[in-house]
């Protein structure tokens, strides 16, 4: 198919892409706690969704991380009214009662004042917090989870074999239990009890697992090459230092706790041998893969457009720009023009991915 073709065509795009332009915003989220900002982030990704979503089961699950969002919200102002002293502001709200905590707590209170600054810092924290997790609830609507399974590597194909039928098997196991008080109902059983409930669906899911099983064995699921030992030993190796690399790397840029250029090094270089890794790993799987989502233009332009919202925003934060920061939580938000326009380049996916197809569900 040509280029062009897969631009313009309907058709899924690859779970990849979605994941990679997702995990791009919330690194973009990660780097202020300017709520023009974090409202700004969490209306570009909500409009990329509203716009490139299917009819599938998991396309609603943005609206359930917006909710969780809400409470994380909540829990944090409340935790941050019962835990809050005078010192973080002196605009008096409302007073709780006091509990009084023994010598060894001291600085600790629990209730008493609540004052305005501490609650708007709450705020502010628990924003950035809850726009990440909608980030993250963007890319579970947006891509299909057997789909980004059926894309890893040759190296994690265990792991991957075992997610898809964990994924396979959970709707499942919600079929059996509403056919079950539904046959309960028909009875004339209309109160049932967690324990008829859940033996028949526990014994229906061993049943499942067990022919499952049988059937991937019969068909050589589960079965490597020889490798040598060298071999599986450098394959381990790179993986480890190559996550320790990683963690490194995003613990850096996260915090500013490091040096940028030591950031962008160790990142790198935990990327190489994570990459590494997966080549070399993905000689002990022989099979081949049937009808592989293909990575075309509107890939690059969906995944550019995420690392590129996030890379104006860590530079905008290595550089100082006003206005990722408030100088305090009564000070008005500004608007800074760069981290903005880095923001909005991540509503390119809704231009530029294919539009999907009427019906689809994977």
């Amino acid at each position: 198919m040509r280029a062009v073709d897969r631009l313009t065509l309907p058709r899924a795009l690859h779970p990849g892409a979605w994941w990679l332009w997702a995990l791009g915003m919330a690194v973009a989220a990660s780097r202020t706690r300017n709520p023009v900002l974090l409202v700004l982030i969490l209306v570009v990704t909500g409009f990329v969704v509203a716009a490139r979503r299917t009819d599938a089961p998991w396309a609603h699950s943005f609206t359930a991380f917006l909710k969780l969002g809400l409470a994380v919200i909540g829990i944090r102002i409340v935790l941050q009214a019962l835990l809050s002293t005078r010192s973080q502001g002196n605009i008096v709200l409302f007073t709780l009662p006091q509990i009084p905590l023994p010598g060894w707590a001291a600085g600790v209170k629990l209730g008493g004042q609540v004052t305005l600054e501490a609650v708007l810092t709450a705020l502010y924290d628990g924003g950035q917090l809850a726009v990440m997790l909608c980030c993250i609830g963007a890319a579970n609507a947006l891509a299909s989870p057997k789909r980004l399974l059926k894309s890893l590597p040759g190296a994690l194909y265990e792991m991957g074999v075992a997610c898809v039928v964990a994924l396979t098997f959970a709707p499942q196991l919600v079929t059996d239990a509403r056919r079950i008080r539904a046959a309960r109902r028909l009875r004339g059983r209309t109160r049932g009890s967690f324990r008829t409930t859940a033996m028949p669906v526990l014994e229906g899911a061993l049943d499942r697992s067990v022919e499952l099983a049988a059937a991937m064995d019969s068909r050589g699921y589960g079965r490597t090459a020889q490798v040598p030992r060298r071999q599986r030993q450098l394959t381990g190796l790179c993986v480890l230092l190559g996550l320790l690399g990683i963690l490194l790397g995003v613990y850096a840029l996260l915090t500013d706790s490091l040096a940028f250029p030591f950031a962008l090094t160790a990142l790198a270089i935990g990327l190489l041998l994570a990459v590494s890794a997966l080549g070399i790993g993905r000689q002990r799987v022989t099979r081949t893969r049937y009808r592989p989502d293909p990575w075309a233009l509107p890939e690059w332009l969906v995944t550019a457009a995420g690392a590129v919202a996030a890379a104006v925003m860590v530079v905008a934060a290595v550089r100082g720009v006003h206005g990722l920061l408030l100088d305090g939580p009564l000070v008005v938000p500004p608007i800074p023009l760069l981290p903005v326009v880095g923001v909005l380049i991540g509503l390119a996916p809704a231009l530029v991915a294919p539009p999907v197809r009427v019906g689809a569900a994977a």
